[in-house]
């Protein structure tokens, strides 16, 4: 019983040829290099509330 024929040609002529089509994928490409603002009417006070709110609701589970 066998595995099935192995032929050390085939394993020798590998190339990477399939890949020539293949793109690089450019990681910096939606890079945002400046400020973001927003406004809110919550304070900072309430939000660092809301915060602790939802990490004693994680703590919960």
């Amino acid at each position: 019983m066998g595995f099935g024929s192995y032929d050390e040609s085939e394993q020798k002529e590998q190339t990477a040829d399939d890949d020539e089509d293949v793109e690089a994928v450019n990681v910096h490409e939606n890079d945002h290099h400046g400020e973001m603002s927003f406004e809110s009417d919550i304070s900072t006070d309430e939000l660092v509330d809301q915060l602790g709110a939802m990490k004693d609701d994680e703590d919960d589970e």
